[in-house]
């Protein structure tokens, strides 16, 4: 899947939060939600009030475009976190942030979840010294996440860490930067969530 630059900041204009699809970028007063907080088109302002339904379907999309998952994917996600006991909305948002992708980003691997992606689907990524190309699958408790030792590969790595600097991992992760390599210690919980999304909201339009 590729977004260009123009629609990647119309997706951000579009859903009224900051999706993160540019990296650092959005950090930066050239974000499309800084220079222009309104919804696009000609009509932007003259739109009424969203239904319940509309909502719960933009909260849905929102949080599908920040992870960067299908529709089919996303209804995988939720059919195993509605099989899992406890919160179904916050076992949905561990399973997405325990993505290998995910994972990489929040490690500071990569300048935003886009470039983790590809990072990992190119095969740069070792997770428990063993290439893996599958940006979708779910880290575990233990898992040692790394980088390969070509010169490429350093390379890219370490212009994320550059562009990065001062990103702090979160809690459920752990990052040593002189070997480059990370380790889940714990899963994600709600609270290490810091994406604006009001997961009740997907959990009650998708159990209709």
């Amino acid at each position: 899947m590729s977004w260009t630059k123009q629609s990647v900041c119309k997706m951000c204009r579009r859903e009224g939060v900051k999706l993160y699809r540019k990296g650092v970028r959005c950090e930066t007063a050239k974000c499309a939600i800084t220079r222009r907080n309104y919804q696009p088109g000609q009509h932007s302002w003259t739109r009424g009030k969203p239904s319940e339904y509309g909502t719960g379907l933009r909260e849905k999309q929102k949080c599908k475009r920040y992870y960067g998952v299908l529709e089919r994917q996303f209804r995988r996600y939720f059919f195993l976190a509605n099989r899992m006991t406890g919160n179904t909305g916050a076992n949905l948002l561990s399973l997405l942030e325990r993505r290998l992708d995910s994972a990489v980003y929040q490690l500071g691997l990569a300048p935003s979840r886009r470039a983790a992606r590809l990072l990992v689907a190119h095969g740069h990524v070792l997770v428990n010294g063993r290439r893996c190309s599958a940006a979708s699958r779910l880290v575990r408790v233990g898992d040692r996440l790394g980088v390969l030792s070509r010169e490429k590969t350093r390379k890219i790595v370490g212009n994320a860490l550059e562009v990065r600097k001062g990103h702090v991992a979160p809690a459920w992760l752990s990052f040593d930067e002189t070997k480059v390599e990370g380790a889940v210690t714990a899963l994600p919980r709600r609270e290490d969530v810091t994406f604006e999304v009001q997961e009740q909201l997907i959990v009650e339009l998708m159990s209709k």
